[in-house]
């Protein structure tokens, strides 16, 4: 099969947050961005999902990094999720811990993402 949509979720590592903390963030950052999608470009999120909805988990060191990405982002017309922490559990409230990528065409996210490396 082949993929024409995709999207990345991108994962701060400068948090050491434990695995079941980094699967919670990983899947609010996934299901922001797509809600986010589905409002602005529906088609996008709908073939995305009729694809079998590919996500690839990448990783940055540094909250800055996350911004960055948001601005290339941004720049480019895909949308995006930034997730703060509530704060309930091992991050102080607010803390940026993930940015959720697309989905969008799998070209436009690779001038993205492309030299991220994988979480």
């Amino acid at each position: 099969m082949t993929f024409e949509f995709k999207q990345v979720i991108v994962v701060r590592t400068d948090l050491k947050m434990s695995k079941g903390k980094t699967a919670v963030q990983v899947a609010h950052g996934s299901v922001s961005s797509y809600v986010k999608t589905k409002k602005y470009y529906p088609d996008w999120a709908n073939k995305w999902f009729s694809e079998g909805q590919k996500k690839i988990t990448v990783k940055v060191r540094t909250e800055e990094e996350i911004h960055e990405l948001a601005e290339l982002a941004r720049r480019n017309d895909v949308p995006y999720a930034i997730i703060n922490d509530a704060g309930l559990t091992e991050l102080p409230p607010g803390t940026t811990t993930v940015i959720g990528i697309g989905p969008s065409r799998e070209e436009k996210i690779d001038k993205i993402c492309s030299n991220l490396p994988l979480l």
